[in-house]
């Protein structure tokens, strides 16, 4: 017998996830050397989520259930469910059912084949066009400047050996991304297909803000590009200084000196300010995030547990 942990990490879920335990029951039914261990962590929900899980636990003692403090966001409860699961193998699932169980099947068969890293790649999105234009981009991004391992389609979920979650926990990184730092461990992957379905209960908290959040974390964590385009830009702006400067050199010299409008000098004034402000600001994306490090606060915090 082995044991399978599914991390699900949940946020006002209470619609879904009485729904979940019996569909992932029904996608094992044949699997009988497989036994299931659900571990739940609350990432801050505010309505009944909790008390709903805690019942959960009481009724099946297979369900493991994490409080946290408040929301810390769906990566530090991801590796909370890491550091809490006590399978031989641990697969992030979804609350909303979007992933159908189904495929974890198919990814554990490639786990017992010897893969210490299964992904669960999607073939189509059933998603409006933002989101699917936000993750295209976010993706050919990651690949073009930080982690060109990642296929071009994306990651959704993962499947991956204790060896991998040991790794994961001991790392212990704030402001980053769990898939992008079990990427660049360097594990040898393998890959499951599979098409996801459109959420049937609740509203996504999938905000705007967290997904520009999850870009700057993803290449502050794991590209020098931004840092190296402040360098690029600096020298740029250096050299075309320089080169102005020398004309107007020459041309004094040449007594073609003119007095020079106030609008010219004020665009490049504005210009070259909100260049330099940019530069500041990548540059303390990087400062902030090693000041947070050297902190060494804890990732998350919990709260309260039950089913343990």
């Amino acid at each position: 017998m082995m044991k399978l942990s599914l991390l699900i990490p949940v946020l006002n879920e209470e619609e879904s996830i009485r729904k979940l335990v019996p569909a992932v029951d029904e996608a094992f039914t044949l699997e009988t050397d497989v036994v299931l261990e659900f571990v739940f962590v609350d990432d801050g929900s505010y309505d009944s989520t909790f008390n709903i899980l805690v019942g959960l636990a009481n009724q099946d003692s297979r369900v493991k259930v994490v409080r946290l403090s408040r929301n810390f966001g769906s990566h530090a409860a991801l590796l909370a469910a890491f550091t809490y699961c006590t399978g031989d193998v641990a697969s992030y699932l979804a609350a909303d059912l979007q992933d159908p169980p189904s495929v974890l099947r198919e990814m554990l068969q490639k786990w017992k084949e010897g893969s210490p890293v299964v992904w669960g790649q999607r073939i189509k999105r059933e998603e409006p066009l933002s989101q699917k234009l936000f993750a295209q981009l976010y993706y050919q991004l990651m690949r073009r400047y930080a982690l060109p391992q990642i296929p071009a389609g994306g990651l959704d979920i993962c499947m991956i050996d204790r060896k991998v979650i040991d790794t994961i926990v001991e790392m212990r990184e704030k402001n980053t991304s769990i898939f992008g730092l079990i990427l660049w461990s360097g594990f040898p992957p393998s890959f499951v297909h599979y098409e996801r379905r459109q959420r049937q209960h609740g509203a996504s908290r999938w905000t705007l803000g967290k997904k520009i959040k999850l870009v700057v974390d993803s290449f502050v964590a794991f590209s020098f590009t931004p840092i190296r385009l402040v360098t690029y830009l600096g020298l740029c702006f250096a050299f075309l200084g320089f080169g102005y400067g020398t004309f107007t050199v020459i041309r004094a010299l040449m007594g073609f000196t003119t007095i020079q409008g106030w609008a010219s000098i004020i665009t490049l004034i504005l210009f070259l300010s909100g260049v330099q402000l940019l530069m500041l600001g990548i540059v303390a994306e990087y400062l902030w995030r090693t000041f947070d490090e050297s902190r060494q606060r804890p990732p998350f915090i919990i709260r309260d547990t039950a089913g343990f």
